[in-house]
């Protein structure tokens, strides 16, 4: 058996590396090199690069595709560049404009894996007789008596597992993540005994696509004339201000609201719920925005369902905050509903609910919607 888990020698063993660019999946490359494997190294030309190559902390930009291609010409191992560039509009960065129109706080992270990396590279990947696709995300594939599980990388700071929450159980029978067991500084120092050019290279900080953090601007350049300006009211009906559009705002938002530093009843007042029709952002106390039920859609579930009682697990509602106990139960195909033990605030819809049993990633969903207990 082969560090990858194929009975066969390395050199008979086919890989596509995706390689962004960055340190992680140049190293997953390289290693797997070095240690005799059939790899080829596959980097996604994902958004015009007019726009990226003038950005630094981003992936998938003309920079990055050098960098990669760098790396291949050193350690020797073939490297392509497709252009997946109309794939990613439609299936990102559409969905990415239209999800803040609705008042929603989507993930193009998550969307970016479920729909291009994990579908359609998965499946350029096999077109090349690979045997599996290697990433350098971290977190770890564990083979569990009913297959393979997906598990926090060891690494807590660096664990990507929220983001990876779509992945299929087909896809993850396909899919090898070398780098789970890895702290990072590991991986940094591995980059730098390979003597790769990108062994100091930043780590990205930013949606890929998006401009240092300016969502409106993307929205309104893709949905020219949707992005439009309204009112901010408060909870009781006061009309606090006027704001540039919807977009620029989140549930669970405190600064930079543009109402002066307002406050309700000697509190600081947070956006509690956006009301798109409308056109308002409704702004209220800390205690309004606490949420007791959570409502998910397009759920993935990669262990045995819930039975009718539900089952107890730990949810992560955002990627920075940490898991909460939660009862989660289905009402649907690729439908639940979380109860959530201690209410949480600032929930968004448009992100995620990741669900966890200890280290081990159970699956998840997006949030539809998540309200209060009835009084």
């Amino acid at each position: 058996m082969n560090s990858l888990g194929f009975d066969k020698p390395p050199a008979a063993t086919r890989v596509v590396v995706a390689m962004s660019g960055g340190v992680d999946s140049s190293v997953v490359a390289a290693q797997l090199a070095e240690q005799g494997y059939d790899v080829v190294g596959i980097t996604l030309q994902l958004y015009d690069h007019g726009i990226a190559i003038q950005r630094k902390g981003a992936c998938c930009a003309g920079a990055d595709i050098y960098d990669a291609r760098t790396v291949a010409e050193r350690i020797g191992f073939p490297h392509y560049v497709l252009d997946y560039e109309s794939r990613f509009g439609q299936a990102v960065m559409d969905d990415f404009a239209d999800s803040y129109l609705r008042g929603e706080t989507p993930i193009p992270c998550i969307r970016c894996n479920q729909r291009v990396k994990f579908r359609d590279l998965m499946d350029t990947a096999r077109d090349l007789g690979a045997d599996c696709l290697a990433t350098g995300h971290y977190v770890r594939r564990v083979e569990g008596p009913a297959g393979p599980e997906l598990h926090r990388a060891v690494d807590a700071a660096k664990d990507q597992s929220y983001f990876l929450f779509a992945t299929t159980a087909e896809q993850l029978g396909f899919l090898r993540f070398p780098l789970g067991g890895n702290p990072k500084a590991a991986t940094r120092a591995e980059a730098a005994r390979l003597g790769l050019v990108v062994a100091d290279k930043p780590d990205s900080q930013d949606i890929c696509f998006v401009p240092e953090g300016r969502y409106g601007e993307v929205v309104a350049r893709l949905r020219p004339g949707a992005v439009g300006p309204g009112e901010i009211v408060h909870l009781d009906g006061t009309v606090l201000g006027r704001h540039p559009g919807i977009v620029h705002y989140t549930i669970g938002q405190r600064k930079g609201l543009g109402i002066g530093g307002r406050r309700s009843d000697d509190e600081p007042l947070y956006v509690v719920r956006l009301d798109p029709e409308a056109k308002q952002v409704i702004v209220g106390p800390r205690s309004a925005l606490a949420r007791h039920s959570v409502a998910l859609q397009e759920l993935n579930w990669l262990d045995v369902p819930p039975g009718p009682e539900g089952r107890l697990v730990e949810a992560k509602l955002r990627s920075a905050q940490a898991a909460v106990p939660a009862t989660v139960m289905l009402t649907g195909p690729d439908t639940a509903v979380l109860e959530l033990h201690a209410p949480q605030h600032g929930v968004a819809p448009g992100q995620a609910a990741v669900l966890y049993d200890g280290d081990r990633m159970l699956g998840g969903g997006f949030i539809a919607r998540a309200e209060r207990a009835a009084a």
